[in-house]
């Protein structure tokens, strides 16, 4: 078959050139999947331990859903990189200011690092005041801010 020959045929998609023997290469310029899709798929891949595919598809998803900065903060945390993870909580909470998750999130990574305890009080303060339903879960990081400063005051 000649060059030309599979151009025509090839037209819609973008033709590279050959790989190998007589192989086209064809590039898919739209993904197939939704921003949710890669949203619900990163927290499957999170479930099985799978935290790089995790990341790999709350990146795809975050422009268009707020939420995965969160998810990606939360799978930085799991792998200990605490400033990555700090990161996305911060770009979580600024792209949604109201996220009382993001808030906790971050005050509980600074109770973990036991740094920024001043902020982190204020932060799980403010994720109880935008979501009563889940104070206790807050109230829990927070005391738990509290009796860490307590600590280190003695």
């Amino acid at each position: 078959m000649s060059l030309r020959f599979l151009s025509r045929f090839l037209f819609p998609f973008i033709f590279t050139g050959f790989l190998g023997c007589s192989f086209p290469r064809v590039i898919i310029l739209k993904d197939p999947l939704s921003p949710e899709e890669h949203l619900n798929l990163g927290v499957a891949y999170e479930r099985q331990g799978n935290l790089e595919a995790a990341i790999r598809e709350y990146e795809l998803a975050a422009p268009q859903i707020p939420r995965a900065y969160l998810y990606l903060g939360n799978s930085y945390f799991q792998k200990r990189e605490w400033r990555k993870a700090e990161a996305y909580y911060r770009l979580a909470i600024q792209k949604e200011p109201r996220s009382a998750d993001a808030l906790n999130n971050l005050a509980w990574l600074y109770y973990t690092i036991s740094e920024n305890l001043l902020e982190a009080e204020e932060l799980a303060r403010r994720a109880i005041e935008l979501n009563p339903e889940k104070a206790e879960i807050y109230r829990d990081t927070l005391e738990k801010i509290r009796l860490l400063r307590q600590g280190a005051k003695e």
